[in-house]
């Protein structure tokens, strides 16, 4: 009847049974062409004339869809509702007609859904329509822009700044935010405050707790208090007189629900509530669509089906009962100024499928899954009503005035079922108050304050200040003798670092990026290594500074915020039929390629000059003693300044090279304490001082200094598990004394030697190496245990035996155990002779069958390994048969056919 084309083996699977067995359901696995890594795939000279190239790895599913029309000669592109999928469909149509699969009779139909569910999918395909070319000029507007950028722009930075990666459209603007972050942290100076607090009773006895707003008849603003002196003077003040209440007002407050998901929204509460990267959330809501759970998950639209809003009405009346429905829907209104990105929000597919009854084996859907269902139903829900009440108190002389709050919950509304994660703490009160009446005294509570005073004492090694008036004192709080007055000692705290969370939603509030790239440029900027990844927060890597800095100052304007989002703008207009995508192009390339040309003449050391002047605060901090942070530590008289080294890394070095082999890493000192350096002198052995430094490849130890006649002295990298805070003199020599001789072997008299390589802890008898299982065992192994391993690893030959698997995930489609296997890079999925290694993030106890079959189908792809099977995989008509290379699309369209047309372009699109 029809060929059927859509991205995925499972999204095939999922229609191919809406459909039934008269159409052929294939998959493209991803994009099927792309820009050629090569000078000229986008002609300026030619009008932006686009040279396209079939990925080798595409070719196959490109000729299984060809062989397949020769049967069935009508073709539906049923890709993905966005622009990238609209970009796939008239690539294949383009890569068909060229090798003239399709013939002058062939109808091409298109056919959008945003929920693979039988009705969606059915009521699709009564309503085809043509390509949009609008959709499609906008994608090679970006795909061209990406690689004027990523092709023309990395190469200067190779060249300019060694051990520089790459640099993207939107890649290098993301990664600005993280320095200039970090940067304002580093340059945040803690500014002193003292609150004032008193524990209050009511003339019944119940206590309650009120903070001072006003002393000496003047309001107090966050800094009036700036000092321990000024905080006694309001404690002493408060202590010494009689309190009674003002006024207190209670008013009702209400709260409501959040907008239901869109992708930037979907990842940040993904990451505050999971610590999921937005490259996990999206490969998790890849596949919760794939299996018509939920709606499209790449949107910027908020709005909700009509349908759908009454079925989560009824579903949230059935579960939770009337009161919990408001009188009309509740509706809201898309901001997306881009129609092709304001898709549906994304919802479960199904409102009665709460998550108790959705059997999903993966952790990360499951989770998931939760979250978007009760994020919908609580859109959908009544307002959570409140009372907040207010209560003045003062003295009678107008001299200090306090203030407590307190909330109580009259209706939890959506609460019942859903609360947003917040990025920071907020200091919204909710604990609730007694009864207080206007009029009545409030009392001090005496004793009241004293635990809290005694926490503080406990934290801190000062010794406690009895006053004058029994007041007492420790650095941090002061109390009255009563203690039911407590004054605190607060300092501001510097802007937070960015998470993925926090970083998607400022992206969003710049305009920089759009649903579909923010997962794939936030990895991005951590797969190049300028930007790692600590409990959750992001920190700049010094790789990732200079690069920032560098395009910074000799390329301003295309890392300007603004002239970011007012392109993502123009390009917004080309897919709304607004503007000319070559105009666009024309008026960019004029400008950038004048930009690229005026640092033809730039020399190495006028780039690290102007780098070291930007970076200057950061890299050489004031010293305690005052004297000059730039003066070399080591000779006295060389002078520090930023240097390269040929890996790749950058490092400070002393002028006086080669006579001063004074080097450390760019955070200083200050940065990496004191292995930092000169390092932490451990002791001597034979005269020699023994040091503990860090360097670009973590903590070492080192057997004296370099000199002219040393220039690399004896250093060993301390093992993984060892602390360096652990790392005494005697440890310190084992690793710097290996290899350590185990003794001579019994039959040749040959050495046996145990020592830590480059793949971890081994013995050595002549040319046989075998592994030990921990680094300990270096330093402890006897003869007859290394005599036993080197056996046992001389039996197994040149080609070992088979080692036993970790886990057997269950069987291969195309027949064939799946298995997790311990290897010498690290674990691995095997099926028969593919064996695909685990990404980092992915520990082996949780890989799934599914993840495994995407990671060895990506991997047989690449190698060619399998090509038999591939082949038989490719002819049947249905994707139930075609699924032996099963992949994701989140992953086929990175894996099948990146979206990066040269190494370094960044696939900001």
């Amino acid at each position: 009847m029809a060929v059927v084309v859509v991205e995925s083996p499972a999204k095939a699977k999922t229609i191919n049974k809406y459909l039934g067995p008269g159409y052929t359901v294939l998959a493209s696995f991803g994009h099927v062409r792309d820009l050629p890594p090569k000078d000229g795939s986008v002609d300026t000279e030619h009008d932006f004339d686009m040279k396209w190239e079939i990925a080798a790895d595409s070719r196959k599913h490109v000729k299984a869809i060809a062989d397949a029309l020769k049967d069935d000669n009508a073709l539906i592109l049923a890709t993905d509702p966005d622009r990238e999928g609209e970009a796939i469909s008239w690539h294949l149509t383009e890569a068909l007609a060229k090798s003239r699969a399709i013939k002058k009779d062939t109808p091409i139909q298109r056919v959008v859904f945003n929920a693979i569910t039988k009705s969606a999918v059915t009521e699709a395909m009564k309503n085809p329509r043509e390509v949009d070319m609008e959709l499609v000029r906008a994608y090679l507007a970006r795909r061209a822009l990406d690689y004027l950028v990523g092709f023309n722009l990395s190469p200067v930075l190779w060249r300019k700044l060694p051990g520089a990666k790459s640099a993207g459209r939107v890649q290098s603007v993301c990664l600005r935010l993280i320095v200039e972050r970090e940067m304002e942290i580093e340059a945040f100076r803690a500014q002193e405050y003292w609150s004032v607090t008193a524990a209050l009773t009511t003339p019944r006895g119940q206590g309650f707790s009120a903070r001072l707003i006003s002393f000496g008849g003047k309001k107090l603003d966050k800094f009036d208090l700036p000092t321990a002196e000024s905080a006694e003077l309001a404690v002493e003040a408060v202590h010494k007189r009689d309190l009674f209440v003002q006024s207190v007002e209670a008013k009702p407050a209400s709260r409501n629900p959040s907008a239901p998901f869109m992708t930037s929204t979907l990842q940040q509460e993904a990451s505050r509530k999971f610590g999921m990267g937005a490259k996990q959330c999206m490969s998790t809501a890849q596949r919760l669509y794939e299996a018509g759970l939920i709606t499209y998950m790449r949107t910027d639209g908020i709005d909700m089906a009509a349908e759908a809003v009454m079925a989560a009405r009824d579903e949230i009346k059935s579960r939770y009962g009337a009161e919990y429905v408001p009188k009309s829907p509740r509706m809201y209104k898309n901001k997306a100024k881009n129609a092709q990105e304001a898709h549906e929000c994304i919802r479960p597919t199904e409102m009665s499928a709460a998550p108790d009854k959705v059997r999903l084996t993966d952790a990360d859907q499951r989770r998931l899954y939760d979250l978007i269902w009760k994020r919908t139903m609580a859109c959908q829900m009544e307002a959570a009503r409140m009372e907040r009440t207010t209560v003045e108190i003062g003295s009678r002389d107008g001299q200090v005035g306090l203030r407590a709050t307190g909330q109580v919950m009259l209706f939890d509304g959506f609460l019942k079922i859903y609360e947003e994660g917040r990025d920071d703490t907020t200091d919204e009160d909710d604990k609730r108050l007694p009864q207080i009446m206007q009029g009545e005294a409030a009392a001090l509570a005496a004793g009241a304050q004293s635990d809290a005073f005694a926490k503080l004492a406990g934290k801190d090694d000062s010794v406690l200040e009895t006053l004058g008036q029994g007041m007492q004192r420790l650095a941090g709080a002061v109390m009255d003798e009563n203690a039911a007055v407590l004054g605190q000692q607060h300092f501001t705290q510097p802007p937070a670092r960015y998470t993925e969370a926090t970083l998607v939603k400022r992206m969003e509030e710049l305009g920089i990026g759009r649903p579909s790239t923010y997962a794939s440029i936030v990895s991005t900027i951590q797969e190049r290594g300028y930007v790692r990844k600590d409990k959750n927060r992001l920190i700049p890597e010094d790789k990732g500074r200079l690069v920032t800095v560098f395009l910074v100052n000799y390329f301003r304007k295309y890392l300007e915020y603004d002239f970011t989002a007012d392109l993502e703008s123009q390009l917004d207009d080309v897919s709304a039929g607004n503007r000319d995508y070559k105009e666009v192009l024309a008026r960019f390339w004029r400008d950038f390629s004048a930009a690229i040309a005026e640092t033809a003449d730039l020399r190495i050391t006028e780039v690290l000059d102007k780098i070291d002047e930007v970076l200057s605060p950061h890299l050489y901090p004031p010293r305690p003693d005052g004297s000059d942070p730039r003066a070399c530590p080591t000779c006295g008289t060389g002078r520090l300044h930023l240097k390269t080294a040929r890996s790749g890394g950058a490092f400070i070095g002393c002028n006086n090279y080669p006579e001063c082999r004074y080097t450390r890493p760019l955070a200083g000192e200050e940065g990496d304490g004191e292995l930092s350096g000169a390092g932490k002198l451990l002791g001597h052995d034979q005269g020699d001082p023994i040091y503990l430094r860090t360097g670009r490849f973590g903590p070492y130890a080192q057997r004296g200094e370099a000199t002219a006649e040393v220039p690399k002295p004896p250093r060993a990298s301390l093992p993984k598990s060892w602390p360096p805070e652990t790392v005494d003199l005697e440890r310190a020599l084992t690793l710097l004394n290996l290899p350590r001789l185990v003794g001579t072997h019994p039959e040749d008299g040959a050495p046996i030697e145990a020592a830590i390589g480059r793949y971890g802890p081994y013995v050595k008898h002549n040319s046989t190496y075998a592994n030990l299982t921990e680094v300990e065992e270096v330093f402890t192994i006897g003869m007859n245990r290394a005599v036993e391993v080197l056996a046992a690893k001389a039996s197994r030959g040149p080609r070992a035996s088979a080692a036993a698997p970790l886990r057997t995930l269950g069987d291969h489609p195309d027949g064939g155990l799946v298995q997790v296997m311990a290897g010498r890079y690290g674990p691995y999925a095997k099926w028969e002779k593919v064996n695909a290694t685990l990404p980092r993030d992915m520990a082996p106890e949780d890989v799934t069958l599914e993840q495994a079959l995407e990671l060895i189908a990506a991997k047989a792809g690449k190698s060619g390994k399998g090509k038999s099977k591939a082949k038989a995989a490719a002819k049947p008509k249905t994707a139930t048969k075609a699924k032996a290379k099963a992949k994701s699309p989140a992953k086929a369209k990175a894996k099948a056919k990146p979206k990066s047309a040269a190494p370094e372009d960044s696939g900001d699109s």
